[in-house]
């Protein structure tokens, strides 16, 4: 168990900042469950690892707490409160989600980056700062401001989308294969940024990765799932980490069977 601090000779529980209870999600069409009946919580300040082959539930899991879709079943809990007493907008404040596939929605990269903020009536020379900050930080060349989508490749688009995220300062950042694009000096800055922040900043990161080797230097819990149903929910440090990615193996094996 993890404690924020000592009254006397008693020990304070950290309350959860994220919980979930019994949650089923359906497809958009027919009846099929993308997720079935997941369950589990986590700390503020956790780094949480999602794997599962394709198709698991990794994403459809990352947009329910988004609040891009809603549960089927089942009751979702932010800082104690249930999801349905927050607006969509303090949702998408709180839990922000840094997709696979960015989009900069016809702008260019300085305005993309500039948006959030803009919205939240930051002033110009604060817009200006956090944006040199966060390309500093993430290595950004400048060069990138001005040029627009077309111009960008996945991995610079991806790199992107995670500093607008990071600009808007969430409560959980969520991340959706932010490294399988990027070359591995982007990718290795990348990580490190990310456990700084959740070191000195406390900041809660769920991470959806098929690196694995990535997710075992840096992840404090590890989630898998398995055809919507989480399969695992253990420490980071306890993970056989050859057995996680055996079970994969043999995941990827069984779908490859059904396809065929």
């Amino acid at each position: 168990m993890s404690f924020d601090g000592v009254l006397g000779n008693r020990e304070l529980p950290v309350a959860p900042i994220l919980n979930l209870e019994r949650v089923s999600l359906q497809a958009t069409i027919g009846a099929d469950l993308l997720l079935r009946e997941i369950s589990f919580s986590i700390l503020p300040g956790e780094i949480v690892g999602i794997v599962g082959v394709s198709g698991a539930g990794k994403t459809s899991l990352l947009r329910l707490l988004n609040g891009l879709v809603s549960p089927h079943q089942g009751k979702i809990y932010l800082a104690g409160k249930e999801y349905q007493e927050y607006t969509a907008l303090e949702l998408r404040r709180r839990l922000v989600l840094a997709p696979q596939e960015p989009k900069l929605l016809g702008m260019t990269v300085i305005e993309a980056l500039s948006y959030p903020l803009k919205l939240q009536q930051y002033p110009e020379s604060q817009i200006q700062t956090e944006i040199a900050s966060w390309n500093d930080r993430l290595r950004i060349p400048s060069a990138l401001l001005t040029k627009t989508e077309l111009q960008l490749s996945l991995g610079q688009r991806q790199i992107l989308a995670i500093a607008r995220a990071l600009i808007m300062k969430p409560q959980i950042l969520m991340l959706d294969e932010p490294t399988s694009a990027l070359d591995v000096a982007t990718a290795a800055n990348l990580l490190k940024v990310l456990r700084q922040l959740n070191r000195e900043e406390n900041l809660t990161i769920l991470l959806v990765n098929h690196q694995l080797e990535q997710m075992q230097g840096i992840c404090d819990r590890l989630l898998l799932l398995e055809r919507g149903s989480l399969g695992l929910d253990v420490p980071a440090n306890d993970a056989n980490w050859t057995q996680v990615s055996q079970k994969i193996f043999e995941l990827q094996g069984q779908e490859a069977e059904e396809w065929s």
